[in-house]
């Protein structure tokens, strides 16, 4: 399985591309319905994927966290994703992904692994509404394969919130403090809902107004039309809206190729774009700042992310000035 995971070098040159590679796997056949569903997740998440080991199992662990295991000294926790997805099979996992993001690794158990794929981001597409519901957002973007599987994009952000417990912890909004400046708008983009939410409450705790779209594509075509309208004003743009935050990984168009739109036009010229991303290493930092990003901030640190958005904002203000 080790041969799976090679060449991760080459894929830093996708920044800027539109395109992803993803880790296709299975959860097994659901006994309810007869179907075997595919998933996928971004390679620059994975690790590396193993048989699954022994695993520790300390008392009182959500229901589908299985435990922990040592990697190389490390504690990492366990999350059967065919417990957590509602899967009903005959089967038990025999394979772990072993993930990281967000400055965190853990390991998600699955049925079995199949093959990695690159894709264009302009073929993955948002789910329908009534089919996002079904599945508790727990799925934020498919794509149709040639042989006319569907694979669903898991949002692994969700899982990790919610078997970590953090997804609604008021402890971590506590920290975050109002900015001195008057309407101040922000316009960010992410197709995670966990993370629009975490996003919003950080912005509601600054008093900082927002628009905001659930993927690249939508993105650009908001903002242009933001600028159409500052432009039938006579007005600079600016006026508002004074900074752009950007998630990565978007159905349609990826964050790398919006920041190059808005970096390319003149629009946008003073106004900055930080990328918010739980692709938290230092290649993606660097992958971003290669696209032009003015800042990288992780996900799910609301007080590092509103201490970035003030210090930029309160920057602009003594430039302009």
């Amino acid at each position: 399985m080790s041969d799976l995971m090679k060449n991760i070098d080459g894929r830093t040159k996708l920044a800027g591309t539109n395109k992803l590679e993803i880790l296709l796997f299975t959860l097994g056949t659901d006994i309810r319905s007869g179907r075997r569903e595919t998933y996928g997740i971004n390679v620059f998440k994975v690790r590396e994927v193993m048989r699954v080991p022994e695993i520790t199992r300390p008392p009182e662990l959500p229901p589908s966290v299985e435990g922990m295991v040592s990697l190389r000294g490390q504690l990492v926790p366990i999350v059967d994703l065919v417990k957590y997805a509602g899967v009903q099979t005959e089967t038990k996992p025999e394979v772990m992904i072993v993930t990281e993001y967000n400055g965190h690794t853990q390991g998600f158990l699955v049925e079995a692994v199949d093959t990695i794929l690159r894709l264009d981001w302009s073929s993955i597409r948002v789910p329908p509404d009534m089919f996002s519901s079904h599945m508790g957002g727990l799925v934020t973007a498919v794509t149709e394969l040639p042989d006319n599987r569907l694979v669903m994009l898991m949002d692994v952000e969700k899982v990790l919130a919610e078997t970590t417990g953090n997804d609604d912890e008021e402890a971590i909004f506590s920290q975050v403090k109002p900015v001195t400046m008057e309407n101040r708008t922000i316009f960010f983009c992410d197709d995670s809902p966990i993370a629009r939410k975490q996003i919003e409450r950080t912005l509601q705790a600054m008093g900082v107004h927002f628009h905001f779209a659930t993927n690249g594509k939508n993105a650009w075509e908001e903002l242009q039309k933001l600028a159409a309208q500052a432009d039938a004003a006579h007005v600079p743009l600016t006026d508002l809206i004074q900074m752009i935050l950007t998630d990565v990984e978007m159905p349609e168009m990826d964050g790398y190729i919006l920041t190059k739109n808005v970096k390319s036009d003149p629009r946008f010229a003073h106004i900055p774009v930080i990328m918010h991303s739980s692709l938290s290493g230092m290649s993606n930092q660097q992958l971003g700042r290669s696209v032009g990003v003015d800042e990288y901030v992780s996900k799910f640190e609301p007080q590092r992310l509103s201490e970035t958005i003030t210090r930029i904002l309160e920057g602009s203000v003594a430039a302009a000035a």
